[in-house]
C-alpha cells in the first residue's frame, strides 16, 4: 500500500514543485537546475560509490560484518537513481542520501526493524572459517601441486583450442 502511495504522491509533488519553481525563476533556469543537479549528482555518486566499494572490500578482507557497507552502497545506488530522475523532490532525497550521517541514520532505523535469523561468514564444510596461514609467514607456506612442461612452439598439425584464432 505504501509503495502505491509513493508512486502516486512523488510525481504529484514533483509536478507541483516544477510549477512553483518555474513560476518563480522561469522555464530555462528551472530546466538548467534539473540538468546541473543530474550532472553533479552523477559525479558525487561515482565518488561515493568508489569509497563504498572500498569499505565493502575492506570489511570482507577483515571478515567483519558487511551489513553497513552493503547498506551504504545500496543507498548510494538509490541516490544515483533519484538524482538522475528529473525533479526537485527526488534530487533533495538523493542528495540527502549522499550524506554519510543520513545514510547512517537510515541504516540504524532499518536495523531496528529487520530481524536477522542467522548470519555466518566463511562457513565451510569443516565449520567456521579459519585462516590456514594464521601465525605463519607466507615464505613458510608450501603449496603442493603437479606440473607438466609445455613446449614453446606449436607443432604444424596443432588443432588449436577453439578459443583463439590460429
Amino acid at each position: 500500500m505504501w509503495l502505491f502511495l509513493a508512486f502516486l504522491l512523488v510525481p504529484l509533488i514533483e509536478i507541483a514543485l516544477f510549477i512553483e519553481v518555474g513560476g518563480l525563476i522561469g522555464l530555462w533556469p528551472t530546466l538548467a537546475i534539473v540538468v546541473l543537479t543530474a550532472i553533479a549528482g552523477t559525479w558525487l555518486v561515482r565518488a561515493q560509490g568508489r569509497m563504498a566499494i572500498g569499505r565493502l572490500r575492506s570489511s570482507f578482507e577483515r571478515l567483519d560484518n558487511p551489513s553497513e557497507p552493503l547498506a551504504d552502497a545500496a543507498m548510494i545506488l538509490v541516490s544515483g537513481a533519484l538524482l538522475l530522475t528529473p525533479g526537485f523532490f527526488t534530487d533533495a532525497v538523493g542528495f540527502a542520501l549522499l550524506a554519510p550521517p543520513v545514510r547512517h541514520a537510515v541504516f540504524l532505523w532499518a536495523k531496528k526493524r529487520v530481524k536477522v535469523q542467522r548470519f555466518t561468514m566463511g562457513q565451510g564444510p569443516q565449520g567456521p572459517y579459519r585462516d590456514p596461514y594464521a601465525g605463519r609467514r607466507p615464505r613458510d607456506t608450501v603449496i603442493e601441486g603437479e606440473y607438466s612442461e609445455v613446449p614453446r612452439g606449436k607443432s604444424p598439425n596443432h588443432p588449436g583450442s577453439g578459443w583463439t584464432r590460429h
